[in-house]
């Protein structure tokens, strides 16, 4: 059963959203945007690679799912069983996605991506399973991420692989 909070407004809740995922999009961005015409440039990647360009647009598709679907596990009662630990595993998935850009591109080491991407995707999982037991339309926002970071996923195999 869907509680909504009435304790905070509804811009407090859209602002701790937005403020988490664009804080782990502007790390992200951070660690990889420099790396992109240098060491990425440099590497061999896998045929399937796709184009520099498309990964914005879809990282930013894939973010304001993430934004709307926390937003509205934020709306929810404080009360409501679960909806702390739903809010936990969501702060701890989104940290791990930072720390993928971290990992792979900041640090250029494929090798520990491939490892941060095993926690990203075990811990999109468990966002997953959490949100869809308290708020089934914010669960929708996370099977195409999953499906995006599983894409991710091969890809850093395979550029570990070859490189």
């Amino acid at each position: 059963m869907e509680h909504v909070s009435r304790s905070y407004g509804w811009a407090a809740h859209a602002g701790v959203a937005i403020c988490v995922v664009f804080a782990a999009s502007f790390i992200g961005n951070a660690a990889t945007m420099p790396n992109i015409p240098t060491w990425y440039a440099e590497i061999q990647k896998p045929w399937f690679t796709p184009p520099n360009w498309l990964f914005g647009p879809v990282w930013t598709l894939l973010f304001t799912g993430l934004i709307v679907a926390f937003y509205r596990i934020l709306r929810l009662d404080p009360q409501t069983p679960e909806r702390g630990r739903a809010i936990i595993i969501f702060v701890v998935q989104i940290t791990f996605n930072a720390l993928w850009s971290i990992a792979f591109f900041g640090m250029r080491s494929p090798g520990l991506g491939l490892v941060v991407i095993v926690f990203l995707w075990s811990s999109i999982v468990a966002n997953m399973i959490a949100f869809r037991r308290l708020d089934r339309l914010s669960f929708w926002a996370f099977p195409p991420y999953l499906a995006w970071v599983t894409f991710a996923g091969a890809l850093n195999l395979a550029i570990y692989l070859i490189n």
